[in-house]
């Protein structure tokens, strides 16, 4: 199937805590590509951890399901696959505003391996679904895939400035805020697109207000899962940059009206419009299983991260970091730089926890203690994730 003209997008529709998945093929242009194709594929239920439950509960909502295949702007000839479960109004069928957006940044590729959980870990719509059952049915999930690999290594180009061949960082600078600007450009064309699937889905159907949290502006959650940790640093970079000046707009959890037709909102608002509003909306950073075959795998600036808590206490925000770890990472007597950088950023956050008076947070996670280091474990972790 041509990439440019068609889309394979999963969707599942969802009522109260069970899920009905379908694969569909979306014709993106009518006149020139095959009509649509729709089969069932699976019926199965999902629980959002129990102390995210309270915001899923305000609110029945379906969901629209996808693995788009978009460019991060419409000049650029680079493609990303984005797996989407976004959101959507039971009686409209329109996209509502979510509480949160959860963003993963996947890593390196593992293919041919042969064991079902590492091949079912890997797959971009599993991780999306199981996000949304980590940080519950009212957050938008992402899990964004690199544009460009180097045999099995992926390569973030847009989103770090300085990359060797395998997409290893020689550093982190945050000038120009390319993970910011590159995020929002990103998710704004997987809108655009999405957009353009349910109005030719709808077409013909009146369209209805949406009453959802007050639709509220939503806050952002990134993960960076193994190489995609990268990322999260550059992130990172970019929140304790000398540049992130505190801004004179609204905070990023204000309110719209109530009863606002959210169908009828603009891209920027269900994503923050600018990377200064975009880096002040992220709460939570969380590493998962990071690691590379070079330094650079853990964010080690204690200058950045100092500035990072200094902003936290004047604009009255909050923000948590979570290092979850395996022994395939942590316990690598081959790459001890890994647990030696994730040892260091974890006491540079600890102790600018202890002077931001609680504004910043951070904590570590290690699972599957007890078992010796293999593959399996990697992938693993994203299912027991302890977001908490």
């Amino acid at each position: 199937m041509d990439c440019c003209t068609t889309s394979t997008v999963h969707l599942r529709f969802a009522s109260g805590a069970f899920n009905l998945s379908f694969h569909l093929t979306v014709n993106l242009f009518p006149s020139i590509t095959p009509p649509m194709l729709l089969k069932p594929s699976k019926l199965f239920y999902t629980c959002p951890d129990p102390k995210r439950l309270e915001a899923s509960l305000l609110t029945t909502m379906e969901r629209w399901c996808g693995i788009l295949k978009v460019p991060l702007h419409p000049q650029c000839h680079r493609f990303y696959r984005v797996a989407a479960s976004l959101c959507l109004s039971p009686t409209s069928k329109t996209l509502t505003m979510p509480h949160a957006n959860a963003i993963l940044f996947n890593g390196d590729r593992v293919e041919g391996t042969g064991n079902p959980v590492i091949e079912r870990l890997s797959d971009l719509q599993n991780i999306a679904d199981i996000l949304v059952s980590k940080f519950g049915d009212s957050t938008n999930a992402w899990v964004i895939e690199a544009s460009d690999f180097n045999g099995p290594f992926a390569i973030y180009h847009d989103f770090i400035p300085s990359l060797n061949r395998w997409g290893e960082p020689k550093s982190y600078t945050a000038n120009g805020f390319p993970a910011s600007v590159s995020t929002l450009s990103l998710l704004g064309s997987c809108y655009s697109e999405v957009k353009k699937i349910i109005s030719r889905r709808n077409q013909g159907s009146p369209e209805a207000t949406i009453s959802t949290l007050g639709c509220s502006t939503p806050k952002t959650i990134i993960l960076g899962f193994s190489k995609g940790g990268t990322v999260a640093n550059q992130l990172v970079a970019e929140l304790g940059s000398k540049d992130l000046i505190a801004a004179d707009e609204n905070p990023p959890h204000s309110k719209q009206a109530p009863g606002v037709e959210c169908s009828k909102l603009d891209e920027d608002q269900f994503i923050p419009n600018t990377e200064q509003s975009f880096l002040k909306s992220i709460t939570e950073i969380h590493y998962v299983d990071v690691g590379l075959n070079s330094q650079g795998a853990y964010f080690t600036d204690p200058e950045a991260i100092k500035r990072i808590s200094n902003s936290l206490v004047q604009e009255s925000r909050g923000i948590r970091f979570v290092l979850h770890g395996t022994p395939r990472q942590w316990g690598d007597s081959r790459r001890v730089w890994i647990r030696d950088e994730k040892d260091k950023m974890l006491s540079l956050l600890e102790s600018e926890a202890r002077r931001s008076g609680g504004r910043l947070q951070v904590c570590e996670r290690f699972h599957f203690a007890d078992r010796p280091a293999d593959m399996q474990m990697h992938f693993e972790i994203i299912e027991k994730l302890d977001v908490c």
